[in-house]
């Protein structure tokens, strides 16, 4: 009986399966939209910086977007590739930080959280790519929360840091409590890989 983000993972890739078939009629490339979707994180992340909130949060959704369609291309035009794989998680990886050294270089929140933060959806990542490349499992993407979860929950600590007045809660409050959320259950997320990984694994002996 296929597990809960087993399920998400395949109402995910059927309900984004018609935007690849439109991209594959389009002429673009998997690889293509994954270079466009690492340069809107750094843009998202120079809004943040800049503290332009509602514009960092706007290229945000257009990273986020594009990373979505990336896959879906690939799936769709059946041009999925070992190395399109690699590129896709490593610029993921690179997003993140600019996302996030972004906003912590605001001056919106304390440098500490959007560290941990970082390091937590940094260590989740790696948990998993440990366990599919070293490990040999076919999937690894299992854990209380992936990286579109900490991403929603970052826009919206971003919307309401925006939004809310001052006098409603202190400034930097509301972003602060969601990148300590999302580091949290990064670190639980890596956890749950870890425990996952020898719960298949066992004892086995490397090769």
């Amino acid at each position: 009986m296929p597990t809960i983000n087993e399920r998400k993972r395949q109402f995910y890739e059927e309900s984004s399966l018609f935007l690849g078939r439109i991209c594959v009629k389009l002429g673009f490339k998997p690889n293509v939209i994954t270079i466009i979707s690492f340069f809107c994180s750094i843009v998202s992340g120079i809004f943040f910086w800049q503290g332009e909130w509602l514009w960092g949060v706007f290229w945000m959704i257009v990273s986020s977007f594009t990373d979505m369609l990336d896959g879906a291309t690939a799936r769709a035009g059946n041009m999925g590739t070992v190395f399109g794989g690699i590129l896709d998680h490593v610029f993921d990886r690179y997003g993140e930080f600019f996302i996030l050294a972004g906003i912590t270089l605001s001056g919106r929140v304390h440098p500490g959280w959007g560290l941990f933060a970082l390091f937590g959806m940094i260590i989740a990542s790696y948990t998993r790519a440990a366990a599919e490349s070293m490990g040999k499992l076919e999937n690894c993407a299992v854990g209380i929360m992936g990286r579109l979860e900490k991403f929603i929950l970052i826009i919206i600590g971003s919307l309401l840091e925006w939004y809310i007045p001052v006098g409603a809660w202190p400034r930097g409050g509301w972003l602060e409590v969601a990148l300590i959320i999302v580091g949290v259950t990064s670190f639980i997320t890596a956890a749950q890989r870890l425990v996952y990984t020898k719960k298949v694994l066992g004892d086995k002996r490397e090769v």
